[in-house]
Order: C-alpha cells, then structure tokens, then sequence
C-alpha cells in the first residue's frame, strides 16, 4: 500500500475572500510561508519518497521547503489543478453565497457545474482519483506527498471513505492540512488521518530495533 499525504496549500491574502479558481500568480502570503516552513518540520521525519504538486503557485510553495529539506523534486501534475470555476472566477464568496445556485453547491454539487464552461464536481472527483491512483500504483510502498486544493482534498477523503460526492463538503480541510490515505491505487484503501495540522509522529517508521523493543513490552 501506499500512504498518501495529502496537503492543502498554504493561507493566501484572497483564502476565504475570494474564489480565485485557477487564476495565476496567488501566492502564499506571510502566514501561508511560515505554515510552509512548520509543514516541512512536520513532515520531515516520516522519509517521503516522492512529492508531486499541483501547477499552481499556491501549492508549490507549500511543498518546496519540504522539498528542499528532504532533497527530493516537486513533480507538477495538471490532473491535480484547482477546479475550473469558469464565470465565478475572481467573484467574492459574499456575493457567491447570495447566488441561487450556492445551496446546489453546498447540498448536491455532483448536479453542478461551474457557469461559463467551468468543471463539474463529478469531472473533478474523476480526473483527482484517477491521478491519486496512477501516483499510488507507481509508488506502491512509498510514502508520498500531494499538495492540492481544499475541494480536492475533500473529494478525495470521501471517495476513498466511501461517502458519496454529494457528502464531501461535510469535511473540514484547513489551510496547510495534512491528511493521509493508505491505498493500492485498485480498490483497496484506507483514511487514516483527516485535516491533522498537528504532529505526524505516528507514521514514522519504526526501526527494527524499536520494534522489538515495543513487542516486548506487550
């Protein structure tokens, strides 16, 4: 099995103002640089073996000083790019609540699709899940870093929860977040953490040694 570590970039100055979609050039502000830094603290112990990004600003600086720390590349991947939200792009969550389209959102977003030829939720879910899996199938021992976007994260916790779409916005996900999925990347998988912003000492691995010594304790 792989173990998935899947990341929500850090805060920037729009992060719950505004739904910036794909737009270019957001980068993470002071707050979201120091979560960056803690991040890679957090993670360095646990010895990833890969690091793959989103191409968006946002989510690579989150990773690379994590990548810096362990020595390893961020490898972009388009599959894991924020959603398309076409027309709403750049429009403030305040006015986005007042549409008549947000309870959609919010209640059955596997019916919706961004206005203006943006992404559906179902496209989303498809295209997410099926680079999580090909990322899992190539590394089917390792321990692996993804660093994406909230929705994203969200959509895949309740994929391989086996919660239907329409649940996914039940799930909390925070701002530099880490969550972790165990899968084979063909149908066998497991959510072992969810939105932790804390330590990640229990997924260090134990040497030989160690092990032993914690058998015999009983």
């Amino acid at each position: 099995m792989a173990f998935l570590f899947l990341i929500r970039h850090g805060l920037t100055a729009q992060t719950g103002k505004v739904l910036y979609g794909r737009t270019p050039g957001i980068s993470l502000d002071v707050r979201g640089r120091a979560q960056a830094d803690t991040l890679a603290g957090r993670l360095a112990p646990v010895r990833l073996t890969a690091i793959y990004s989103s191409p968006l600003e946002r989510c690579r600086e989150t990773v690379e000083p994590l990548a810096a720390a362990l020595r390893l590349p961020v490898v972009e991947r388009s599959a894991l790019i924020e959603m398309d939200a076409g027309a709403w792009t750049g429009r403030s969550l305040p006015q986005l609540r007042r549409s008549r389209h947000w309870p959609t959102v919010q209640r059955e977003p596997s019916a919706f699709s961004f206005p203006g030829g943006g992404e559906g939720f179902v496209e989303a879910r498809d295209r997410v899940v099926a680079e999580v899996e090909r990322i899992a199938r190539r590394h089917r021992r390792g321990r692996v870093a993804i660093a994406t976007h909230g929705d994203l994260v969200r959509i895949l916790i309740a994929h391989y929860a086996g919660a239907p779409l329409d649940a996914f916005q039940r799930i909390g996900i925070d701002a530099a977040s880490v969550s972790v999925v165990a899968t084979d990347g063909v149908g066998h998988s497991m959510v072992l953490l969810v939105n932790d912003i804390g330590g990640l000492d229990r997924f260090v691995p134990v040497s030989p040694k160690r092990r032993s010594s914690q058998k015999l304790r009983g």
